[in-house]
């Protein structure tokens, strides 16, 4: 039979080994001293007492007793220390994923407790009936089989015990009487350095099972498809009589032989006693039920990369759960379908957000299919996130006291040169709070607030936060750093917004499990974690992006209570369709999901709420049950603020409409609202806004209004900015005449200093004194602004109305 999957896989099953004799290895050791012919004649002196004794067992151990007490002591740990292959577990233990050992052998040593109770038992009763009694050699069955090899004229019988088959597999000793007689003292002095307990599971572990199949648990994954722990009666049966003769009896090749074989050793086991008559009977009448299971390749790129550590037999522990590492995997899998083609690949992080420890991770959506390139690990390449980095941008902002939660922003088109923003969806939202514009994921006010931070500030704080491919200047990111102008992996996004579902503290997922395997732990001394933000700051970010989730998600995810769980989430795409993002987290997980193509290739698919949202919802509602609340509780990191009703701002003394928030208990209160200021007769507060959104820092409007001399007396005056030219709520009816369309735009000022003029929010040029300026006139509803040098704006909007 030949090997499964490609020549190449590194994760090579054995199967051509299958059919073909046992192969066992071991550590040679050194030969016996000089002692070694007089123990010999002892030895045999001692057979013949004792085979005249073979009526009395017990009576005829004893000279075997005597014998061992008076030979040198010997180094048990050659004997007991089994090679292994190397394995990747998960936090429980379970095998997630294993390389064959240095002599192409699968080997999974297991404790005497890991294995089933009824193999020790079958064992027992197939090949060592006096296993507990005897010292290592067991004179009745030499006197057994003295008789039937001497009346049969051959060897019809052995006389080999399991001590005596442990100290075979480690000595390569001759198959002759000499190579016995050496078996046989190294057995008596096996037994006087370790118990019965410890021979059994050296045995267990060490027995040959057919094929490349050394050792119970790798024979009952192998034939059974689980672990040594779970065999029933038949298959402990079935595997214990199957070191007689691995090839004769392999159940795939000769199931007659090896059913006849189970059979026997299911009556062995009731005439000793292991079993009730009626239980053999029942075993006897089950099916062989062997066949061939492939062992457990979950996680395989988590498993390449310890590939070169566990090579030599190491076994490592992750935090991963092997449950939901496999529901995981297949749920990406038929994910995928939907998509026809189009979309072939994904990736995927699941981690516990209490322990900060990673429960699944997925590098591709199949390892072993080369036209997707299935053995990149996704994880860890660098593709553009899309609007996942705007909480972070938002938080930054927020940390450094340069924008509140419920502050307005004009989302409207957005010139910086050679630079120009705009939305998803082409259009502009006008007022929107950062939170509403965080929800709606608008690029718009994302790129107003990044220009306030500073995009060298975000980069580095990013970097801080464990995107460290961010290593290009600042300058080359510039202000689409925010709207996924970088490449990031999914690896360190999530490490990333793991520090926002840990209250700002920052700390790289772990994977590799403590001693317990349910404690994560660094490989060396741990690091303790790094706060980058204050946990208020945290808070406000969790609320600016808990929101219901789309309908047709939304019914998934209600709990069997009938109340759907409190969940932030965030998405993202990619310029020109090329990713889809999509992250989830509360108090207790995070789900971060990317889909799209290994060769680059856009779909129209790739859209994060569409494609990745889906998938990372339906892996989030599947996650196990976990008690406590899903938010973190408020305490006193958040403090209510008086905010403008109009601006979002905190209040000013004139603004007519107030409202109470939450903020920060760090954050400062130096910026408030600007926008309203008191009337000259102290009237209703006159409303000044800025012209365009660049300029658009509602605190930082002024607060002086230009002054102008009046007639009666030279009394000094606050002269409002006002549009004169053309009038507020005026109409135009386009004429289609040379000239006839242009009109002059003045404002209340402009005979004093000089003004600048906007058109829906796009500069236009300025006007002062003898200096007027025309505009041509486009049909629609336009909004004119004009801006003093001191900051002040006013506005008024026509309606022009084509031919």
């Amino acid at each position: 039979m030949t090997a499964k999957g490609p020549k190449h896989s590194p994760f090579e099953d054995g199967r051509r080994d299958a059919a073909g004799g046992c192969s066992s290895s071991g550590t040679p050791i050194s030969r016996l001293a000089p002692f070694r012919r007089a123990a010999v004649f002892a030895l045999s002196a001692c057979i013949c007492i004792t085979a005249a004794l073979a009526l009395f067992p017990a009576l005829a151990d004893i000279p075997l007793r005597v014998l061992a007490s008076c030979l040198p002591p010997l180094d048990p740990a050659p004997y007991l220390a089994t090679p292994r292959s190397g394995e990747v577990t998960d936090r429980d233990g379970r095998l997630l994923c294993a390389f064959l050992d240095k002599d192409e052998q699968w080997r999974f040593p297991r404790p005497l407790a890991d294995i089933s109770p009824r193999l020790a038992e079958a064992t027992i009763a197939a090949e060592d009936k006096r296993f507990w009694s005897h010292p290592g050699v067991d004179p009745w069955a030499v006197a057994r089989a003295v008789v039937q090899n001497l009346t049969g004229r051959r060897i019809a019988s052995g006389a080999s015990t399991l001590t005596m088959q442990v100290v075979k597999n480690t000595e390569r000793t001759p198959r002759n009487w000499r190579g016995k007689t050496g078996q046989a003292l190294a057995a008596l002095r096996l037994e006087r350095a370790v118990d019965k307990q410890a021979v059994l599971s050296a045995y267990l572990n060490g027995a040959p099972y057919g094929g490349n199949l050394v050792g119970a648990e790798a024979a009952a994954r192998r034939w059974f498809g689980k672990p040594a722990s779970e065999l029933t009666l038949p298959e402990a049966a079935l595997l214990a009589g199957l070191p007689k003769s691995p090839t004769g009896l392999n159940p795939l090749n000769r199931p007659e032989r090896a059913l006849a074989r189970r059979n026997h050793v299911l009556r062995l086991m009731a005439e000793c006693g292991a079993v009730t008559p009626e239980d053999a009977e029942t075993a006897m009448a089950a099916p062989l039920g062997a066949a061939w299971h492939e062992l457990p390749r979950l996680a395989p790129h988590l498993a390449m990369r310890l590939r070169g550590e566990v090579r030599n037999g190491a076994a490592v522990r992750t935090t991963l759960d092997a449950r939901i590492q496999s529901e995981t995997e297949q749920a990406v899998a038929r994910h995928l379908l939907r998509f026809d083609g189009a979309v072939t690949n994904a990736a995927v992080i699941i981690a516990d957000v209490g322990e900060g420890s990673m429960l699944a991770r997925v590098g591709s959506a199949a390892f072993f299919d080369e036209k997707i390139a299935g053995q990149v690990d996704l994880c860890r390449r660098p593709r553009s996130p899309g609007s996942t980095l705007k909480p972070f941008t938002y938080a930054l902002a927020m940390e450094r006291n340069l924008l509140y939660a419920t502050e307005q922003f004009l989302d409207d088109d957005l010139d910086f040169g050679a630079y120009h923003p705009s939305n998803f969806d082409g259009g502009f939202n006008g007022l929107v709070s950062a939170e509403e514009a965080l929800r709606l994921s608008l690029n718009i006010p994302a790129v107003m607030a990044l220009e306030r931070v500073g995009a060298e500030q975000l980069r580095d704080f990013l970097r801080q936060a464990g995107m460290t491919s961010l290593t290009r200047s600042a300058a080359e990111y510039g202000l689409g750093l925010t709207l996924g102008g970088a490449g990031v992996s999914l690896e360190s996004l999530a490490d990333a917004y793991m520090m926002l579902a840990r209250m700002g503290e920052f700390s790289p997922i772990q994977w590799r499990a403590g001693t317990d395997g349910h404690g994560p732990t660094q490989t060396g001394k741990s690091e303790p974690p790094t706060r980058l933000l204050a946990r208020g700051t945290a808070l406000t970010v969790w609320n600016m992006l808990d929101q219901p989730m789309p309908d047709d998600l939304h019914r998934n995810l209600v709990s069997t209570g009938g109340v759907p769980p409190k969940i932030c989430w965030k998405t993202g795409t990619s310029a020109g369709f090329h990713d889809a993002w999509a992250v989830l987290f509360n108090r207790h997980y995070l789900v971060a999901v990317w889909l799209g193509n290994n060769s680059g290739a856009p779909s129209r698919h790739l859209v994060g709420a569409r494609a990745a949202l889906p998938l990372a919802a339906r892996l989030f509602r599947g996650l196990p049950h976990h008690g406590g609340p899903s938010w973190p509780a408020r305490g006193n990191d958040l403090v209510e603020v008086t905010v403008c009703a109009m601006t979002g701002l905190p209040a000013s003394d004139v603004c007519p409409a107030t409202q109470t928030a939450l903020f920060p208990r760090t954050q400062y209160l130096h910026r408030r609202c600007a926008v309203h200021q008191p009337a000259e007769s102290g009237g209703r507060p006159v409303e000044c806004w800025p012209a365009s959104p660049r300029r658009w820092d509602l605190a930082r409007i002024p607060r002086h209004l230009p002054e102008t001399t009046l007639e009666n007396g030279g009394e000094s005056a606050r002269k409002l900015l006002a549009v004169t030219s053309p009038a507020d709520k005026s109409e135009f009816l386009l004429t289609g005449a040379p000239n006839s369309d242009r009109i002059p735009l003045t404002a209340s000022i402009q005979d004093r200093e000089e003004v600048q003029w906007y058109v829906d929010g796009r500069y236009l040029g300025s006007s002062g004194p003898q200096k007027p300026l025309y505009w041509e006139l486009a049909a629609g509803t336009r909004r004119i602004t004009c801006m003093a040098r001191n900051g002040d704006t006013a506005n008024a909007t026509i309606v022009v109305s084509g031919i």
